[in-house]
């Protein structure tokens, strides 16, 4: 499941998952958020936070996230992915060298500085 955070600058795209991400939590709540946000805004930051009762994406999403990345590349100013799990982290780090964009990962208990950082 999928859920956007409220209160944050307009420019800012906030995300927590938990349990299982499936394609429809991308294609009904965070596509439609983030797009609107690029209508409405041009360049966007992004923060997403695979929170603690996180547990994995199905195939669906993979794809709907990659997708979403590569249709929307240039969309993104900066972008802080928030999890606990290693491979999360370990595939960012693998992956970052291709976003045009600033990219910086932290752990959950790190979350208040994922959002400074974001906001800055």
């Amino acid at each position: 499941m999928i859920e956007i955070m409220p209160d944050l600058p307009e420019n800012v795209v906030a995300a927590i998952a938990n349990g299982q991400v499936t394609g429809d939590d991308y294609e009904k709540v965070l596509i439609p958020a983030i797009e609107d946000k690029i209508r409405t805004q041009g360049k966007i930051r992004m923060l997403y936070q695979l929170g603690p009762n996180f547990t994995g994406f199905t195939y669906d999403a993979m794809w709907d996230d990659a997708k979403v990345g590569i249709w929307h590349l240039t969309a993104f100013e900066k972008i802080a992915v928030v999890s606990d799990a290693d491979w999360i982290i370990d595939a960012v780090k693998v992956f970052k060298f291709a976003i045009p964009c600033p990219v910086k990962t932290f752990r959950n208990k790190e979350f208040a500085e994922a959002k400074a950082w974001i906001i800055e």
